[in-house]
């Protein structure tokens, strides 16, 4: 029987009257396994390969709707998603007589409340909405998916080795033990690993026996070219870079993706006004975080349904994910991507139908950035992406759902409460003991109260789990609200920057600030016209270790590139030749120590997390460094002896890490920051999670081990 027969008669309809010629490999797979089986399936398939469809067209033909109950679970990262992907399941459930409802705190309130008096269905949703319902109708909860069969989740590899994936599998458990049996976990997506044969994403969804993968490797051709334009001293995008960027795109439909809202809101303001002034087209828009949500919704809405008109969109990661905006022809990054996974998200916007190619232009505006956007193309196409990493023991999360708990239950006892975490698999790794230890912790500093033999949320716990920026496990800075003239533009969080008569990027426009009332957190603008430049910074991010020894790998190759422009090709050949005097044999052991007559610089080519940790261990030995990651180096003041045998000697299994790492929390409590929820832990905790989140001694005790250092 082939795959379209095994559909049941309304979505063999369906596609007849959408005139599709033929089901997509993804699809065609997908069908024949989750019909014929109640297994969990994760689907990889590259960016518009039809993944959406290969889950719900055999789960619709499946499922028995007419049974009371929520019957599938859509879970989405991101609210524009579930509105992007509600037209398009809805569409599809027409013709089967399903609803479909939107649950998320931008939804209306009216489709909620017919959903919880006749619960039926599918139902979309964001994981802090989920949480919300846990923690203030947790009979909600029992009320509407007691009888779910699927949990559907999107884009889940935007959710692995995170706090907020690990808030998901808690989620997910918790949903499994009120269930009346078990559900099936169907996961999409378009950029995961299969290092260690997908053991941790199989993990993931808590029962990796039962867990198949099913991956369309089918490639996607990509016309790829990459240019260099040296950067400014004064941190602007050179104005070279900008018109030949404008000359590139200004007959196409363009994303453009710099790597922070202010650079994304620069190319916005900057190719608008050369635009304007050889009379091109206007529609250039600014999309990120802080872009007000109607305007967001504008772009989108614009870019889906411009089938004439050209269009360039300057974004953040908002629209790496697949909201659908219909066809786009070119995707521009401007400097290196942090990561393999995301450089594969951003090409695959482009030429979403399958008979189009997808082109990807590349500016790099410093040698390190085309180094390391060389090395992420490379292993792109040696079809390498990150591996997982996940944390064993979240604690953080832990102690997050453990308030949770305990709000939702209005008090529970001790034996209960710990029961529920101990059976929860996020948290299989962390013992019985650990978490009696968090939640005398808890009680100590007023988190939690014993209130005869029931545990309660205690009154700075109150403040803690009474307010909305509890259901999310990742940081929510504070936001001002930007207007001008009574008409809101955005948002903005609060930083240095944000001072009276300065200028700011916002919505592809520069503003001025005239007025900042901090009581309301609201900020008043009027359009600047002064000239005076606008700030911005951006966020570093963690860049993996085979990245970095890719990049040594370039440096000491004599390969030439045929999509790097003639510029780029000159930085290549400087950096080969300022590093000729060292004779590297082997890139994943040899390292450059460059010494001075004051200083060394030690060129690590390691992830940034063994430059941290190695950075951090410096310190503690007492020898003055200073790390920049971007260059994967790091400079040392030159004391007494030899530096490269000082680090040839030390073995991290025979140091106290724990009481390291409590005396540079004792030092410096900011170092948690990373964590939202890790300051509330024990002190041993808030250690723990700095050892597995934000160091990596593992890793860097293998690369001190295998060390061969070449020295000048």
């Amino acid at each position: 029987m082939t795959s379209y027969d095994m559909l049941s008669a309304p979505i063999r309809k369906y596609i007849y009257d959408k005139g599709w010629g033929s089901l997509r490999p993804i699809q065609d797979a997908a069908i024949q396994r989750i019909i014929s089986t109640d297994s969990n399936y994760v689907l990889i398939s590259r960016t518009a390969s039809g993944k959406t469809e290969a889950a719900f067209l055999p789960i619709l033909s499946k499922v028995n709707f007419k049974e009371q109950g929520v019957k599938v679970l859509y879970i989405s990262p991101l609210i524009a998603l579930i509105n992007d992907q509600f037209q398009r399941v809805e569409k599809l459930c027409e013709y089967l007589d399903v609803p479909v409802t939107k649950w998320h705190g931008e939804a209306a309130k009216g489709a909620k409340e017919k959903l919880l008096k006749n619960p039926e269905g599918i139902v979309l949703i964001t994981p802090e909405s989920l949480e919300a319902m846990f923690v203030n109708k947790p009979y909600n909860i029992k009320h509407l998916f007691a009888n779910l069969e699927y949990v559907v989740i999107d884009e889940i590899h935007s959710f692995l080795g995170s706090d907020r994936g690990t808030h998901l599998q808690s989620l997910l458990s918790r949903l499994q033990q009120i269930n009346h049996k078990k559900f099936s976990i169907v996961g999409l997506s378009a950029t995961v690993s299969d290092v260690n044969k997908y053991i941790e994403l199989k993990e993931f969804l808590g029962d990796s026996e039962n867990t198949k993968i099913i991956r369309d490797k089918t490639p996607k051709p990509i016309n790829a070219v990459f240019k260099y334009f040296e950067g400014s001293s004064t941190d602007d995008l050179p104005s070279d870079l900008l018109n030949d960027l404008y000359l590139n795109t200004k007959n196409s439909k363009t994303l453009i993706f710099p790597n922070a809202r202010g650079r994304v809101e620069e190319v916005a303001v900057k190719l608008k006004k050369i635009s304007e002034k050889f009379s091109g087209h206007q529609n250039y828009f600014s999309h990120h975080s802080s872009v007000d949500k109607e305007v967001r919704e504008y772009v989108e809405f614009f870019a889906k349904n411009s089938s004439v008109q050209n269009f360039c969109i300057s974004c953040t990661s908002t629209l790496e994910l697949g909201i659908d905006i219909g066809n786009v022809d070119e995707v521009v990054q401007i400097d290196a991507t942090h990561s393999i996974a995301s450089l594969i998200q951003r090409v695959g916007r482009s030429g979403r139908r399958e008979d189009k190619e997808s082109n990807l232009f590349l500016y790099a505006t410093d040698p390190w950035s085309l180094l390391q956007s060389l090395a992420c193309w490379l292993l792109y196409q040696e079809q390498f992406i990150e591996p997982i990493s996940v944390n064993k023991k979240p604690f953080d999360v832990l102690l997050h759902q453990i308030l949770s708990i305990v709000k939702g239950k209005s008090g529970i006892i001790l034996s209960d409460l710990v029961k529920e975490m101990t059976t929860n698999s996020s948290f299989s790794a962390i013992s019985q003991q650990e978490v009696e230890t968090i939640i005398k912790h808890l009680v100590d500093i007023d988190l939690l109260e014993k209130l005869g033999h029931e545990y309660i949320i205690g009154i700075a716990g109150e403040r803690l789990v009474n307010n909305k920026d509890f259901y999310s496990l990742f940081q929510t800075p504070v936001f001002f609200k930007v207007s001008g003239q009574g008409v809101k533009i955005g948002e903005l969080p609060l930083s240095p920057q944000i001072r009276i008569d300065e200028n700011i990027y916002l919505s592809a426009k520069i503003w001025k600030i005239k007025d900042i009332d901090f009581e309301t957190k609201k900020i008043e603008v009027i359009p600047a016209k002064d000239g005076k430049k606008p700030m911005f910074s951006g966020d570093p991010a963690d860049t993996a270790h085979k990245i970095r020894v890719k990049m040594l790998e370039i440096i000491f190759s004599k390969d030439n590139y045929n999509f790097l422009d003639v510029s780029g090709h000159e930085i290549i050949y400087a950096l080969r030749k300022y590093f000729s005097v060292f004779e590297v044999k082997n890139p994943e052991t040899d390292r450059i120590i460059q010494n001075g007559n004051t200083n060394s610089t030690f060129y690590t080519f390691a992830s940034s997390k063994i430059n941290k940790t190695l950075s951090f261990i410096l310190d503690r030995l007492g020898i003055e460094n200073q790390l920049h990651d971007s260059s994967s180096s790091l400079r040392i003041k030159i004391t007494d002896g030899s530096f490269a045998g000082t680090l040839k000697d030390v073995n991290l299994n025979n140091v106290d890490l724990s009481q390291m790492l409590q005396q540079l929390l004792a030092e410096n409590p900011a170092m948690i920051d990373f964590s939202k929820w890790g300051k509330y832990l024990p002190v041993q905790y808030q250690a723990e999670l700095l050892k597995q989140n934000y160091f990596d001694f593992e890793g860097c005790n293998s690369f001190l081990q295998n060390l061969n250092f070449i020295e000048n």
